[in-house]
């Protein structure tokens, strides 16, 4: 989905008169529903806070519904259907931009490094960006933040996106790594568990890391619409103190404790299998030490969607990102 599906989503936002509340609490817990961008190993500290009760312990019933997409989340975010949405900041940007008054503002920070890897038919250690050139690779969505991520890549090493290579953007979000089994395109950039999935059936090789390659980025970030954070800032606070429990515990324990603990999030993969991706995103230094969305991040998001022509002008920070929730669960 593109600007122009966000404008849709928008004005959808703006023709709306009914706003999306707390139900009523249960059990002495509020019931809260977050909408994430995808189900992915990448946001560990996310599942280790739902398994070790942090969120409980912080007053919230949590429902997690996986999105499928950063547009399908932000829509369902401003549609009402979710309290919290979890993807690329961009979203917010994007809606911001279509004039709603009540657009979704960051509030949280997780990961800080892109989470997709690179992967090739072949094994290639000796693999540089440029062996792109002239290739065909199954890429992400326009606008969104993996694809953005990978083509900042390919200008750092001198290669154009739109005339360099073939970057085929057909496929739905999450479907193409079972699509690069069945086509003939030589490289897809891949999350995990399906990078390491692929190494296992034999039917690719992950050459590249993005998150190394593209450096330390504001990649996902928790977003709430700004009426929402304005009537509930006692249920953005106790979510935040979640997510930061979460991102200390994943910042203090091993890969194997890990993978223990977020097993139940991912019951088709072999725990093994889990340990060894989080050590692949620990070693890449992944996750935030906080949850903290700083300033210079949200200038380093607008240059990418810039380079991207995804950005038809620059919006202020502090009309998008509020940072007291994170600094006050650091307190």
């Amino acid at each position: 989905m593109k600007r122009s599906a966000f404008a849709a989503a928008a004005a959808l936002l703006l023709a709306s008169a009914t706003l999306f509340g707390c139900s009523e609490k249960t059990d002495g817990l509020t019931p809260v529903t977050l909408n994430e961008v995808a189900h992915s190993i990448f946001y560990a500290p996310q599942y280790a806070a739902i398994e070790l009760g942090y969120f409980e312990e912080e007053g919230i019933n949590l429902t997690l519904v996986n999105g499928g997409g950063a547009d399908k989340v932000m829509t369902s975010l401003i549609s009402g259907d979710a309290d919290i949405g979890f993807m690329g900041s961009e979203s917010s940007i994007y809606v911001y931009q279509q004039g709603s008054e009540d657009y979704a503002v960051n509030f949280a920070q997780l990961t800080q490094r892109a989470g997709n890897f690179l992967v090739a038919r072949t094994p290639d250690d000796s693999f540089t960006w440029d062996k792109l050139k002239g290739k065909t690779v199954l890429g992400g969505r326009a606008g969104g933040m993996p694809e953005m991520i990978f083509e900042f890549i390919l200008r750092k090493n001198g290669i154009d996106p739109k005339t360099d290579l073939t970057i085929d953007q057909s496929i739905d979000f999450g479907l193409t790594a079972a699509a690069f089994t069945g086509n003939d395109a030589d490289y897809t950039v891949e999350f995990e568990p399906h990078a390491t999935s692929l190494e296992l059936e034999g039917e690719g090789y992950v050459v590249a890391s993005l998150g190394v390659d593209s450096g330390y980025v504001p990649y996902t970030a928790y977003s709430a619409k700004r009426s929402y954070i304005s009537e509930n800032p006692e249920i953005i606070q106790s979510f935040t103190n979640a997510i930061q429990k979460g991102l200390e515990y994943v910042n203090s324990h091993s890969s194997k404790e890990i993978a223990k603990v977020i097993k139940p999030q991912f019951p088709e993969t072999d725990e093994a299998v889990i340990a060894a991706i989080v050590e692949r995103y620990k070693s890449q230094d992944t996750w935030k030490g906080d949850t903290i969305f700083e300033e210079e991040s949200f200038d380093l998001l607008q240059n990418i969607l810039e380079e991207s022509g995804e950005l038809k002008a620059r919006v202020p920070y502090y009309d998008l990102v509020t940072t007291q929730f994170s600094e006050e669960a650091l307190k």
